[in-house]
Formats: C-alpha cells, sequence, structure tokens
C-alpha cells in the first residue's frame, strides 16, 4: 500500500516438485508457459490440490446489481489526515481501521455504528490484521519499526515485535500460528510466532512487498513483489518460498485480495493502474481491467462476490463477478477514498475518509438494490 508513497517519502508431480525444489535449489521462477500452483505443506483439514477444480460462481440472484448509496456518515475521532488498512473481525462484529497519520488504531462496533475506542502508540499505523482465536488485533508501527499486539479484549498493546524496516501487510496462518507482515522497505516478509510474539524469521524477497495474504485452499501465503511483478508463493510450516509467478502486463502490483472459492486473485498495480484477475489454478492472468490511478486496497465480498479496489485518486470502482469474469458496476468518487471494507453479513462498504469538512468521516455505502433492475 506504501510503494507510491514510499517513493515519494524517500498435476501432483509438479505441485510435489515445486514444493520440494526450492528446499534444495532455490526458488523457481515461473512464467506463463507454467501452469503448476503453489501447494504447501497441508494443514489439517485443508483442501487439496484435486479440489481445486472449483465449478464457475454464479453471482446470488438476491445480490443488488446496482451502484452503492449513502447508508450514513459516522465521524471519527482523531486530526483530518491518512487512514490505511482495515480488517474486519465478523465474530466480534468490529471493524478495525489504521489511522496512519494519527498513529491510532480505531476501533469501530459493526452493528451499532460506533467508535468503541482508539489504541494509540502505533505511530505510522500501515496494516492491520485481526486474529480472533489469539484474542490479538496485529498493527503495523512503520514509524517504530514494529509491528504492535493489540489485545482485542483490553484494547491495549500488549507486546511489540521490531526489526521491521517498514511494517505494512499482514497475514495469519492458523495451522501453524504465525503472523506474516510485509517489510516494503525491507524487500522481504518477516514471520512472528503468534504464541509468543516473537519475530521468527525474515524471508528475502528479492524486491519490495506489496501485500502478504493466506490462502486457505493452497495453504500458501502469498505475497506481492512490485518491484519484479511477481506473486510469490511461501510455505507457512518452512518458511521458505516455494515458487515466484510472474504477473505479465503489471507495473509495481502491490494490493490483492483472493476469491478462495472461485480459486481467482485479484491484483491491482500502482504503476499502471489496472486490475489484472489471476487463476489460482494455474497462476495465469486471465483478464485486465482498467481502474483509478494508484489502486491501493481492495475488498472481497464472497457472500455477494463482489470487489471493490479504492485507489488513492480516490475512484473506487465496483465490480460483480460471474464465474471467472468481472463486470463493472460502477463507480464513487470521494476525496482520499484509497482503502475500503466490506462487512460479509451485511455487505455493507466502509470507507474511511480523512477530510470531509476538515474532520476525518468513516462514510457508510450499501449496494443499491433498486438501481439496474
Amino acid at each position: 500500500m506504501m510503494g507510491r508513497v514510499l517513493m515519494a517519502r524517500g498435476a501432483p508431480a509438479v505441485a510435489l516438485l515445486a514444493a520440494v525444489w526450492p528446499a534444495v535449489h532455490g526458488p523457481v521462477l515461473v512464467g506463463q508457459a507454467d501452469v503448476a500452483a503453489p501447494t504447501c505443506v497441508a494443514a489439517p483439514g485443508s483442501l487439496t490440490p484435486s479440489d481445486w477444480t472449483t465449478p464457475s460462481l454464479a453471482t446470488p440472484a438476491d445480490a443488488p446489481r446496482g451502484a452503492l448509496r449513502v447508508v450514513r456518515d459516522v465521524p471519527l475521532p482523531g486530526p483530518a489526515n491518512r487512514f490505511d488498512y482495515q480488517s474486519i473481525d465478523p465474530t466480534a462484529r468490529r471493524l478495525y481501521i489504521s489511522h496512519m497519520d494519527a498513529g491510532q488504531l480505531v476501533v469501530f462496533d459493526l452493528d451499532a455504528s460506533k467508535v468503541l475506542a482508539t489504541v494509540s502508540g502505533v505511530d505510522r499505523a500501515t496494516g492491520v490484521w485481526a486474529v480472533p482465536e489469539q484474542h490479538a488485533v496485529y498493527v503495523s508501527a512503520a514509524g517504530r519499526h514494529e509491528v504492535a499486539v493489540v489485545d482485542d479484549q483490553t484494547l491495549k498493546i500488549g507486546a511489540r515485535v521490531g526489526g521491521v524496516r517498514f511494517p505494512d501487510g499482514i497475514a495469519y496462518a492458523p495451522a501453524e500460528q504465525k503472523v506474516f507482515v510485509s517489510d516494503e522497505a525491507g524487500a522481504a516478509d518477516v514471520v512472528i510466532d503468534a504464541r509468543t510474539n516473537l519475530k521468527r524469521s525474515t524471508i528475502p524477497l528479492g524486491g519490495e512487498a506489496g501485500n502478504t495474504r493466506y490462502d486457505s485452499v493452497s495453504h500458501c501465503i502469498l505475497v506481492a513483489v512490485q518491484t519484479r511483478q511477481q506473486l510469490v508463493a511461501i510455505d507457512p510450516a518452512t518458511e521458505a518460498i516455494v515458487q515466484r509467478y510472474d504477473l505479465p502486463g503489471s507495473d509495481r502490483p502491490h494490493g490483492f485480495t483472493l476469491d478462495e472459492a472461485g480459486r481467482l486473485a485479484f491484483v491491482s498495480s500502482e504503476g499502471n493502474a489496472v486490475l489484472q484477475v489471476v487463476d489460482l489454478r494455474t497462476m495465469q492472468v486471465i483478464a485486465t481491467h482498467r481502474v483509478g490511478d494508484d489502486p491501493d486496497v481492495l475488498a472481497w465480498d464472497s457472500g455477494w462476490r463482489r470487489l471493490y479496489v479504492a485507489s488513492e485518486s480516490g475512484l473506487v470502482s465496483e465490480f460483480a463477478a460471474d464465474g471467472r469474469e468481472l463486470h463493472v458496476l460502477g463507480t464513487v468518487r470521494l476525496p482520499h477514498a484509497h482503502t475500503v471494507g466490506v462487512d460479509p453479513r451485511t455487505h455493507w462498504v466502509y470507507l474511511p475518509l480523512q477530510d470531509l469538512g476538515g474532520k476525518p468521516v468513516l462514510r457508510i455505502l450499501e449496494p443499491n438494490a433498486h438501481a439496474g433492475r
């Protein structure tokens, strides 16, 4: 997410080979001619490669087809400056928002539509990821070169993990109980033991790290390496790179999200304002769409199969997925609308806006059930 800002400011046999080869010979570079999907050590109860041939998934019949409409604006605490990543805890019904330039984490009650608390001491907060099973919320405090661990019951910082040059995106591998953090400036992914909140390792990526996500189907950690135009797959058990996948046509791929059921990745490129659809079964780019300049944060609504792409230019693009195809539903343009979240229960969309009338506001929208009918 902060790549642009940093610059401004300063087939089982194939799958088995993919898992074993790097340990002996080093990472594999995979081009478009090689269609081996990543596979990592299988977790208990996880899907196997034979399950990856998911049939095409259609947009649910009850999903609205129209553009977004405003539900309400909720005032947010703190100064009118930049927000960054968001994370939703669907069980506790909370939205966690990094108020980056305020050095705070905003805790928002989704059902009551009100701010519950703010947590300070997370200077230049970028990435955030809630891990309910650990009763923890991990926050990338880039100004401190560390990851802060917030207790989700006391809403206080219980631990700090240092030694990260510019922490950004965060992912969690549940079987291993490990947290993976993009170190954008350090060109690496940093691994934290969630049981002890101690740093385990640093995995060199050979380029600036964009976002990091966990794929529960392949059981891999995926990282966008923006200066190499690649997605990189990491085995969370061995903490080693399994494979590298080129993204032809991309320019600084940074933000991405996953449609795990449909086996798709949606990857946005800061340099040329494109959204690429990657088939996770073949690791090939199967479609490209234009989005707003400097695309930043993406949010995926798996229930209604909706994708939202927010850009630094203030343009939010809304897509509907029908099988493996994306269809543009509409756009919303708002100042500083570069970070977006979506509630899987209500399907409401959340846009923290740093300055509306001199104050920060959380704009809540919902798909319009009547438009486009």
